[in-house]
């Protein structure tokens, strides 16, 4: 699954994020706690490059909490600052602002020294499309401001948003980089809803889904479609099994393979089955 999908208004949105680059004092980098290093776009490196910068991990509370603070600390070890929030419930925003006081302290010590009147942190938030970066903005508004959607591409211009008195936010369009190259990667931002199911094969994106918990939390997989199948059967077989106990049934008794693959799909992505992060730190720390 090799997906090229670079649309004009990404590349203009690169361009954009790097002229907007030197208006701002720090960099909000918005991932997906799922997967907090597949939801990173490889070209945010070389356009921010040292400027400060704080990883947000969003959707915490759909992620694996043991891997997640791996990745945490890979952050740190890195360089940013990370802090893990749930901006759908408004848990964890604080941080984000304490994070930025934090990383912007010794740039604010020194406009002070030469007698610069004091003003709001400048932040720029970038990410990948659909990792909830217009439900931050919002909840850390405190108010309706950007428009926000469970599918991909909903922010398409440039925004200045004022957080009360400490924060200034320049929200930007998602930005995807041009091409999936990495089969693996581009299952698990379909999986997690990161980019559009009309661009991918959904059946390849499910086998993934049930074959990374098959091997993950077999249980939780049985116990959840209340069905008995053994964890080294084919992958038709568990098809076969959770369509059938959820009547997902055609004309002749056959099952009906499309309902079932969107079923999967949507019970993992909306963590109805339980909270993972697809991101296993211990395969890709090297990377």
């Amino acid at each position: 699954m090799v997906i090229q999908w670079y649309p004009g208004h990404m590349a203009k949105a690169k361009r954009e994020v790097s002229e907007q680059l030197k208006k701002v004092d720090v960099v909000f980098e918005l991932v997906d706690a799922r997967i907090p290093f597949s939801s990173r776009n490889p070209m945010i490196d070389e356009v921010i490059q040292h400027k400060p910068r704080v990883v947000i991990l969003n959707k915490k509370d759909m992620s694996n909490l043991n891997e997640m603070q791996k990745w945490y600390a890979f952050f740190k070890e890195k360089g940013a600052m990370p802090v893990a929030v749930d901006a759908k419930h408004g848990k964890g925003l604080k941080q984000v602002e304490n994070a930025a006081i934090e990383v912007t302290k010794e740039k604010f010590e020194r406009e002070q020294a030469k007698g610069l009147k004091p003003r709001a942190i400048r932040a720029m938030i970038v990410g990948i499309p659909n990792v909830g970066k217009s439900t931050l903005i919002n909840k850390l508004a405190n108010r309706a401001i950007t428009q926000t959607g469970n599918k991909p591409g909903v922010t398409k211009q440039q925004q200045w948003i004022k957080v009360g008195k400490s924060l200034q936010l320049l929200d930007t369009p998602g930005i995807l980089w041009p091409k999936f190259e990495d089969q693996t990667v581009g299952k698990k931002l379909s999986l997690t809803g990161a980019i559009k199911d009309s661009i991918v094969h959904l059946d390849e994106v499910a086998l993934y889904g049930l074959n990374f918990l098959i091997q993950q939390d077999y249980e939780g997989l049985k116990n959840f479609y209340k069905i008995e199948v053994e964890p080294d059967s084919e992958p038709l077989e568990w098809f076969d099994a959770i369509g059938r106990k959820r009547g997902l049934i055609q004309r002749g008794n056959e099952v009906d393979y499309e309902a079932v693959i969107e079923l999967v799909i949507n019970d993992i992505r909306n963590a109805k089955i339980g909270t993972y992060c697809f991101d296993l730190y211990h395969e890709m720390r090297d990377l």
